[in-house]
């Protein structure tokens, strides 16, 4: 997901401004799906669910991860990380799709790696899936001079370099000059099926600075830039400035035994993904955030970095003894669970049978799995989206007695103060169509059919 602290992001994004930006809109009020959405105009598979990096399934285990041409999502890492196939330059690259960060990036071929406490390793540590992109191949590759790239993500991984422009297709829809990164420096743990990451998020979360030093990269000299999406409505490839995702649950054994699961669900553009929905749907608005107090705002000059909703509830057994509205959270396709407020995660997991445990060796809630999953409901511009109990149950491993064990979905994600970011991670995507409108400023949701 996301790579600053909002708060930083957004203090630094002030200072700013993207090359491409869509006017401000007034935000409209959460209101009920009345119009079909359109068939997509591409479509891709995720290719499956790669087994997720080594250091978001360590986070994960310490709690921190008409025609239509649709891209198929796959998986890897035990479910934890949805990719699909992405061609760079002609190169063609199994990419994580991600909605909580905005950049593209491949490493360079012969990059160097380094572990997380900075210090050279092999490049095989770093676990891509092929070599990296190179830059002479390309024909259509065009460097951006005396700028770099620089991210650093909530798990200490790091990719630095170069800069450039190229070709990027997704399932049938391709751009020209998409700005993108190609890392020469990277601590990556990774799942030997990924060689980088394609971000779906807003052009003032992007990670392209005004100098050559890493360590001199800052808000001060941000440069941000248009990501695949917006690049793709720029140059007018869409009729419909949308883009869709479903993602489909692995089962429990694949989750415990595959590295990688094919045919995950669906990355769309131009419209909605051909899965079977029911008449559950909302469309609501996308929350900005201020400036200076780096909490969400619907005001006139807000400035937009994830696709952050207002969540009116959280519905389940016991939850009508506290508090569980939140307005700060954020819908990531990057993350595997949901993150909520510390009370509302206390209340839920105590409501499994057996109750879940918050182990600290772990990190986080854990249960046999085999427990019975209590109800779980999220409410959401006033329709209520279930959660399938078979997402809130994703093995880590058996005990000493051999019980095969679970990680809960809904997890800890801290205080409900009101600069904190809350999550709804796979757990709760694998049960709706989400369909982004980043350019109207609106998500619709729609709950799928039982799968």
């Amino acid at each position: 997901m996301g790579v600053l602290p909002v708060l930083s992001a957004i203090l630094l994004a002030s200072t700013t401004h993207a090359e491409f930006t869509f006017v401000r809109r007034t935000s409209l009020a959460p209101r009920s799906q009345d119009v079909a959405l359109p068939a997509a105009e591409f479509t891709v598979p995720f290719t499956g669910k790669a087994s997720v990096r080594k250091s978001k399934k360590g986070a994960l285990a310490a709690l921190r991860g008409g025609a239509s041409n649709a891209v198929v999502v796959d998986g890897t890492d035990f479910d934890e990380e949805y990719i699909t196939n992405v061609t760079v330059g002609g190169q063609h690259f199994a990419l994580i799709v991600d909605t909580g960060s905005s950049d593209t990036w491949v490493p360079q071929i012969g990059f160097n790696c380094f572990d997380l406490d900075h210090n050279p390793v092999s490049p095989d540590t770093c676990a891509f899936g092929t070599p990296g992109f190179n830059i002479q191949a390309s024909k259509t590759f065009k460097p951006f001079p005396n700028v770099s790239f620089n991210i650093t993500y909530g798990d200490g991984e790091f990719l630095s370099g170069p800069v450039g422009f190229d070709t990027i297709s997704v399932g049938g829809l391709s751009v020209t000059g998409q700005e993108f990164g190609v890392p020469t420096l990277a601590a990556w743990e990774g799942d030997t099926v990924n060689t980088g990451l394609i971000g779906l998020a807003f052009p003032e979360l992007t990670s392209v600075y005004n100098t050559t030093d890493p360590t001199k990269a800052s808000g001060a000299n941000q440069l941000p830039y248009d990501p695949f999406f917006f690049t793709a409505v720029k140059e007018k490839k869409l009729k419909n400035s949308i883009f869709s995702v479903s993602l489909d649950r692995g089962t429990l054994e694949q989750q415990e035994n595959d590295i990688f699961d094919a045919n995950l669900g669906f990355l769309a553009f131009g419209g909605i993904v051909p899965v079977p929905v029911t008449d559950t749907s909302v469309t609501v608005p996308i929350e900005g955030y201020s400036a200076t107090t780096g909490i969400p705002s619907s005001a006139l000059g807000s400035t937009f970095f994830f696709y952050t909703v207002d969540v009116e509830s959280f519905t389940f057994p016991g939850s009508n003894k506290l508090s569980t509205a939140q307005n700060n959270t954020i819908l990531d396709t990057g993350t595997t669970l949901n993150f909520v407020p510390t009370d509302v995660a206390a209340a839920y997991n105590a409501a499994f049978k057996p109750p879940a445990v918050n182990d600290p060796d772990v990190g986080g809630f854990i249960v046999p799995c085999n427990a019975t999953v209590p109800e779980f409901l999220v409410r959401i511009g006033g329709k209520e989206f279930s959660v399938d109990g078979r997402d809130q149950l994703l093995p880590i491993g058996t005990d000493a007695n051999g019980v095969l064990t679970c990680i809960t979905g809904t997890q800890d994600g801290g205080p409900a103060v009101a600069d904190n970011i809350f999550i709804l991670g796979d757990v709760f995507l694998h049960n709706v169509v989400a369909t982004f409108n980043p350019i109207a400023e609106q998500v619709t949701l729609t709950q799928r059919q039982k799968y």
